[in-house]
């Protein structure tokens, strides 16, 4: 029985469930869901990365790691834990960039945050000279500073989504009509936000969870997160749930299992739930954030190293800083703690 199929009947048993409920069964069904069976990930995948679309964007971070590292005064134990690693390109090419300071390279224990088996696989494989360790608790590492850096993870995590009708406030549901799933509303009196008729709004207390367990962390031993997604710099309206597969979105209800499911991050909940906790946040853009790192200098370097290889170089920067490509759309958002620390790439932010 298809996921799908085991979903209609669930919803005919316990009636209807929420978006976030559905994003979780769709993404994490230990039989079906999309990363614990067929995460897909590159350009023969499903969707890309930035860490995918060129090494100057996973090398940039490591330079970020190593400048927050001294920042925090070169402790000589650190923790360096990446969130959602994909299939390990990114802390990959961090790596590499970290050889530029031998003793950062000595300071670093690598964690990966991670609950897919199948990218566990894929991360062993590629990480395997670096002998990371695995975890799905931000409290494993030991009690040093930590560095955490996160692509696209936030996108991943379930939210519920509130619709304004001209009686109030409904949250959209998913249920069964003439055998085969669809969206439904419920009314929901406690929701209260001033909005247009018609107005969807998300709400992602799973991303605000994830955002405090940080700043816990960061707040008891200190140091930083680098948090790097596609979504809103401000308060918003929108549904932007969506389908991904083979780059090309799909009904999000008849593809349940076969596709990537991903929502905006809410960048400015993110926030407001770590400095509730005491700590710093910083927000700009991924191309202002690159801009400020020395892309620009680093695609030059490349192509002078690589003639023949310019004009890919080039294709590569557009794609990562463009403001129509994913420069203006994909935020960098930073938590740290002591808020004395000055972080690179967010000095105008």
């Amino acid at each position: 029985m298809s996921l799908k199929a085991r979903l209609v009947e669930r919803v005919a048993h316990h009636g209807p469930m929420t978006v976030a409920d559905f994003m979780i069964a769709c993404l994490h069904d230990p039989q079906d869901g999309y990363y614990a069976t067929r995460p897909s990930i590159g350009e023969d995948g499903d969707f890309i990365t930035a860490p995918m679309v060129s090494q100057m964007f996973g090398e940039l971070i490591g330079v970020w790691v190593i400048h927050v590292w001294r920042q925090m005064g070169s402790p000589s134990r650190v923790g360096l834990m990446e969130v959602g690693p994909g299939d390990g390109t990114l802390m990959s090419d961090v790596l590499r960039a970290a050889k530029l300071d031998p003793a950062f390279e000595q300071a670093i224990d690598i964690w990966l945050f991670e609950t897919s088996e199948p990218l566990k696989q894929a991360q062993s494989w590629k990480l395997s000279g670096a002998r990371p360790r695995w975890t799905n608790r931000l409290s494993d590492p030991v009690a040093t500073p930590i560095i955490i850096i996160s692509n696209e993870f936030l996108d991943c995590l379930p939210t519920h989504q509130f619709v304004r009708e001209a009686s109030g406030w409904a949250e959209r549901m998913v249920g069964v009509r003439d055998g085969a799933l669809s969206f439904g509303l419920r009314p929901t009196p406690e929701f209260d936000l001033k909005a247009p008729l018609g107005s969807v709004v998300e709400h992602s207390p799973v991303q605000e969870a994830f955002a405090t367990q940080v700043a816990l962390r960061l707040k008891e031993h200190g140091g930083a997160a680098l948090l790097i997604d596609y979504g809103r710099g401000s308060p918003g309206f929108g549904d932007t749930l969506q389908a991904l597969m083979k780059h090309q979105k799909v009904d999000v209800l008849e593809t349940a299992g076969e596709a990537d499911l991903t929502v905006h991050a809410d960048f400015p909940s993110v926030m407001a739930a770590a400095r509730a906790q005491g700590v710093a946040t910083a927000l700009t853009t991924q191309g202002e954030f690159l801009h400020q790192m020395g892309i620009i200098e680093r695609a030059q370097a490349l192509s002078d190293a690589k003639p023949d290889h310019a004009p890919v170089i080039e294709r590569q920067l557009e794609r990562l800083i463009a403001p129509d490509q994913m420069g203006e759309l994909f935020k960098a958002c930073c938590l740290y703690y002591p808020e004395t620390l000055a972080i690179p790439g967010f000095e105008e932010a």
